[in-house]
């Protein structure tokens, strides 16, 4: 029986496949007890290297069978399709567990990781590319194993230029951002792990593709960006260089402050804590206008991280110093109080004399005889004559006996009423 047979020869490849499979991982095994390399190599290569043993045994078996000449085709160009996509598995899982022995060698979590964050983000980029270059390569083989697309592939070599440029202008965003972040990965401008500010946003470069960076900001936020951003346009790299850094603090206090004292405090307060890195921890006056006196204390720390802490730190100690040990250094505000004297009260100078009439138009001193003279001119004043007097007085109505008056012209309001009697 042709089936009897093939089953037969299927089980004989899948006993050979496990033995093979167990033989290989107590070899493996028992030399990652002295070695850390072969820990990592089973992590990533133990279930593709299965299946693709699995597959080569069977497809080693259906050969030796004598079924169906169809479909022993059919069964054979599938293990083909299945050996060729568990080949690129197995070649992706091998390219990683090269590359992490790579980035073991340099570790992330000292002081001074700066090259080792370079080493890794250029390693990130490259296992990417790695992975996606082995992809294609086996879905082009798999393809390949069909006689109508083999058939066409001179055709398609043929318009492969135009095809190139039309997809270039297609995809012209989606390739500038993949040349970006290769150029990103080599030209060190930014790390995995590098402190940046981008859009007024301080936080962490968490990841870097081909086409994004992934920014992990300080309330654990995710900002993504496109790769050509970090190309583009100006941002701020605190851990370029290095990754310690120099922070200030500043105060406004008091005329009374006592920057001595204030200095030694500082000194007192930095070495009881291990977020000072011992290289700066200055205080001094920087200002003193608007009524108070501006301080200003610079200190170092390692990251960014450790300086956030260490500003807030010795804030808060300085603080509780000056409410404790100098509250006079808080600042005041100051009024002065001034009564200011009316104008009534102010002494009067002695008016000139003026020729001027009294009752006449802007009349009273020299000052008003000036304005007069500017605007209207010497006026006379029309003043009754006696004549005209004395008519007016005969024309008045008599008092009678007992209606006392003031008389005409008369100053006194005291004086002595009298009859007139005509």
């Amino acid at each position: 029986m042709p089936w009897l047979e093939a089953l037969v020869y299927v089980l004989i490849a899948v006993v050979v496949a496990v033995v093979v499979t167990a033989v290989t991982a107590f070899i493996v095994r028992r030399i990652s007890r002295r070695k850390e390399w072969a820990v990592r190599l089973i992590r990533r290569a133990r279930r593709p290297f299965r299946i693709f043993l699995l597959v080569v045994a069977l497809w080693v078996a259906l050969q030796a069978t004598s079924v169906d000449p169809a479909w022993r085709e059919v069964l054979s160009h599938t293990f083909l399709v299945l050996s060729i996509a568990a080949g690129a598995w197995l070649v992706c899982a091998l390219a990683i567990f090269l590359e992490d022995l790579g980035l073991a060698r340099y570790r992330t979590d000292v002081p001074d990781n700066r090259h080792a964050r370079r080493l890794r983000t250029q390693v990130l980029i490259i296992r990417r590319i790695t992975v996606v270059a082995t992809v294609l390569v086996g879905l082009g083989a798999i393809l390949l194993t069909f006689p109508g697309v083999s058939a066409a592939g001179a055709s398609l070599l043929a318009s492969a230029g135009l095809i190139s440029i039309v997809a270039g202008l297609a995809a012209q965003s989606t390739l500038a951002n993949v040349f970006a972040g290769v150029q990103l990965a080599f030209s060190d401008a930014i790390r995995i792990d590098d402190v940046v500010i981008v859009q007024t946003e301080w936080g962490r470069i968490e990841e870097i593709t081909l086409t994004y960076v992934v920014v992990h900001l300080w309330d654990d936020r995710r900002m993504v960006l496109p790769s050509t951003y970090f190309t583009t346009t100006p941002f701020q790299n605190w851990t370029r260089k290095n990754s310690q850094l120099m922070g200030s603090v500043e105060f406004d206090l008091d005329w009374r402050v006592k920057p001595d004292e204030m200095r030694d405090e500082l000194h007192r307060v930095m070495a009881k804590t291990e977020l000072w890195d011992d290289r700066v921890a200055i205080l001094q006056v920087t200002d003193a206008v608007a009524g108070y006196v501006r301080i200003r204390i610079l200190v170092t720390a390692v990251d960014a991280p450790t300086l956030f802490d260490l500003r807030c730190y010795v804030r808060e100690q300085m603080v509780s110093w000056v409410q404790q040990v100098s509250p006079q250094t808080v600042p005041h505000t100051r009024v002065e109080l001034s009564e200011t004297p009316l104008e009534s009260d102010a002494p009067r100078s002695a008016s000139v004399p003026s020729k001027t009439p009294p009752d006449a138009l802007f009349s009273g001193d020299a000052s008003a005889e000036l304005r007069g003279s500017q605007f209207t001119g010497p006026l006379e004043v029309q003043r009754p004559r006696a004549g005209d007097v004395a008519a007016g007085a005969a024309t008045a109505e008599p008092h009678t006996a007992a209606e006392p008056h003031i008389a005409a012209g008369s100053g006194d309001a005291g004086a002595a009423p009298h009859d007139e009697a005509r």
